[in-house]
């Protein structure tokens, strides 16, 4: 009798369990409708110690859960339906898939045949694309040669601009983020004057044509005129340095910064009150040039407009408005009544003011991100540059699009322009500069190496066509400006 108690109530205990069972899997697979049927305590358990509100609370919860798991695993059959349904198409047209079997050898080869076209195709594409690609970016066989000279370190923050004298004597300027300008001498790179009248970062400065005056625009919303007098000292031999090749470069890293503790400019005379300031902007001028003669001079600037003032009464003559953005740079031209203004707006704009009566403006659009710096060159063309990475030639009498394209790999900064060699130099955010010709050959790239070169964003260039040693200036946010010696050969000119 045990033993036949103890096979009832192994019996009742299976029986028990597979009703258990069989309960859990109704209560997986069933639908919302069956479920709502079923009893409460069922669904919730015997001995659930938690309260009626959460319990149901967590139900809810839990049944949309499974609803979703539904609505995917439904979605998914129906995706390995198609799939199957693709696959069995494409094996009949003779096409080899991925984890497909064809059974007929002549399919296998008519499939074999078809792939075997279509990568020749492609193969034939991609050369052809990189082909075309890549001869943009070819420089010719004689490559520039391109040496360091000088270095110019004395600023206490990044430099925006560098330009050179236009009179005697030659000297040059930088316009630094650290509330000055600097006047250096060329071949000592000593410190010749400090311009310390803005209160604001000097974004840009410029050299009168004739005078000893400089044009400074500054983040405070003015620009200043301002006069400095220099002698420069006497020059030291400058150490000799192999010639190194544009296309030489080794890596560096930050730690290679060089490290600047003492002010250099502090004991160079300092002047700090303007002979004239230009005040009409609401926002910051970002840059200003000095047009033709001397007379005149223009402003560009965040609050989206461009001011010509009379250099002599400070007047506002003209406000050029027009741009849909912030401006990012002016030009003027060198004999000719002519401005440019670049702008975040992906265009630039050239102002005619060699009729008085007449103040006409052309609008060039190209680009397809900020133009930072639009210039002047030889003849009736512009040369523009971008964030979009790309320079762009503009003949004056057709606007509707550029005669040559160059394309970088990095945003181009505030681009200047060799006249007589016809040589654009590119400064770029990389800590890159590179030197293209007219027709958007590249001939260099200047040398950045742990020892030499930019360590930061390179922010702008200027060429300074007669000077016998440096004939080229670039200026970054590693705080110093460098001049280098650039000869191109006879031949590179010629083309």
């Amino acid at each position: 009798m045990p033993t036949e108690s103890a096979s009832c109530s192994t019996a009742r205990q299976a029986k028990q369990k597979r009703k258990s069972h069989s309960l859990s899997i109704r209560r997986t697979n069933s639908s919302e409708q069956e479920r709502t049927g079923l009893p409460r305590d069922m669904l919730e358990g015997q001995d659930s110690k938690l309260p009626s509100s959460v319990r149901s609370t967590l139900l809810e919860l839990f049944g949309q859960i499974e609803r979703e798991f539904e609505n995917l695993y439904i979605e998914n059959l129906e995706l390995r339906r198609e799939i199957d349904t693709l696959n069995e198409r494409l094996a009949a047209e003779g096409q080899a898939i991925d984890g497909a079997e064809l059974t007929k050898g002549q399919l296998k080869t008519k499939a074999s045949h078809s792939t075997s076209q279509l990568s020749q195709k492609l193969k034939t594409t991609y050369k052809a694309s990189t082909s075309k690609i890549v001869s943009s970016f070819k420089t010719t066989t004689s490559r520039a040669a391109c040496q360091l000279v000088k270095e110019y370190i004395g600023h206490r923050d990044g430099i925006w601009d560098v330009s050179v004298a236009r009179t005697q004597p030659v000297v040059l300027g930088t316009a630094s983020a650290d509330h000055t300008a600097l006047l250096w001498s060329i071949e000592t790179g000593k410190c010749l004057v400090k311009y310390a009248g803005h209160v604001g970062s000097v974004n840009s400065i410029k050299f009168h044509p004739s005078e000893q005056l400089a044009l400074t625009a500054s983040g405070d919303q003015t620009a200043h005129i301002w006069r400095y007098a220099v002698q420069l000292p006497t020059p030291q031999p400058v150490a000799d340095t192999s010639q190194i090749s544009g296309e030489d470069e080794v890596e560096c890293s930050d730690k290679d910064e060089p490290d600047i503790d003492g002010d250099v400019s502090s004991d160079c005379p300092t002047i700090r009150v303007p002979l004239t300031s230009l005040k009409s902007h609401q926002g910051v001028v970002i840059a200003a040039d000095w047009l033709v003669g001397g007379k005149q001079a223009v402003t560009a600037s965040w609050d989206r407009t461009a001011n010509l003032y009379d250099v002599e009464t400070s007047e506002l003559v003209h406000s050029l408005t027009g741009h849909d953005q912030e401006l990012t740079h002016c030009c003027t031209h060198p004999t000719q009544r002519l401005v440019v203004t670049s702008s975040r707006d992906t265009t630039f704009r050239l102002w005619d003011f060699r009729d008085p009566s007449i103040h006409s403006v052309n609008v060039f659009q190209g680009h397809t991100d900020t133009v930072t710096s639009a210039v002047f060159t030889v003849g009736d063309n512009v040369v523009s540059g971008s964030d979009d990475r790309t320079v762009k030639v503009w003949d004056l009498k057709n606007m509707r699009s550029p005669i040559a394209t160059i394309r970088t790999d990095s945003a181009i900064n505030r681009i200047n322009v060799c006249v007589g060699q016809k040589i654009i130099a590119l400064p770029h955010d990389n800590r890159q500069v590179r030197l293209f010709d007219m027709s958007g050959v590249r001939l260099a790239r200047l040398p950045r190496s742990s020892r030499q070169g930019h360590r930061r964003m390179v922010c702008c260039s200027a060429w300074s066509e007669d000077h016998p040693v440096c004939n080229l200036f670039t200026c970054g946010f590693d705080r110093q400006a460098i001049g280098w010696n650039i000869n191109i050969p006879a031949l590179l000119q010629e083309k």
